[in-house]
């Protein structure tokens, strides 16, 4: 496969067929995702791979609040999880909100989790001092996430990246012995997808790049 129907074709996947994943082939995945660029190259990335079911049942056990606000928000047609609008829903009201199949469920099914953190103490945060999230520190990690998804897609396998750990950090640092200065990034359920989709809807270029300026004209074919 090129690397451009790589790039055009590799979706988030959420439904596995269960065929195992060798060890032998994620080790091809990591090995060609590993050279992702990182700020400065300093490398601050740690990924566990968990396989164990009484490690991954604790994990999904921990995962559940996060779902069931992400549910109870979208629910009341907010975005979830959004830092410039605050939530409105109640915390009874999300605590009696079941956690969602389809984000529960990849968790469960894909043959292996892949757990992402990085090393805060290497990360540059440029925008430390912007009154908004900060973001910029992602881009030392989330290269490396992508090109995960993208070897894996090259070798017939499919994931997607999930970041309601990060809501539960303090747990999951515990559960699988994370030192306080790694970040927990995301977690990528990997496994064989019982559909490999060769199509996906995204913006057109015109509806996301502009000339000059934010409000300038669209950028076009020539």
């Amino acid at each position: 496969m090129e690397l451009y129907e790589v790039m055009r074709t590799t979706f988030a996947a959420r439904e596995y067929t269960g065929e195992p994943l060798s060890d032998e082939i994620l080790y091809e995945i990591l090995e060609n995702a590993r050279f992702a660029p990182s700020g400065g190259n300093r490398q601050g990335n740690h990924l566990i791979v968990v396989r164990e079911d009484e490690t991954r049942e604790a994990f999904i056990k921990l995962l559940e609040p996060a779902a069931k606000r992400y549910q109870a928000q979208a629910k009341a047609g907010e975005n979830p999880w959004n830092t410039i609008s605050p939530t409105e829903v109640t915390l009874d009201e999300i605590q009696n909100t079941p956690a969602p199949m389809r984000l529960m469920e990849p968790y469960k099914t894909a043959d292996v989790l892949l757990v992402v953190t990085v090393d805060l103490r290497v990360v540059a945060s440029t925008d430390q001092y912007l009154d908004r999230i900060g973001i910029i520190s992602g881009a030392s990690i989330y290269p490396f996430v992508w090109n995960i998804l993208m070897a894996a897609r090259q070798a017939g396998y499919g994931g997607t990246i999930t970041t309601l750990a990060a809501a539960a950090e303090p747990s999951i640092q515990k559960l699988l012995n994370i030192p306080q200065e790694f970040a927990v990034c995301a977690v990528i359920p990997l496994g064989k997808p019982v559909k490999q989709l060769t199509k996906l809807r995204r913006l057109p270029v015109e509806q996301i790049v502009s000339c000059e300026r934010f409000d300038g004209a669209p950028f076009t074919k020539p």
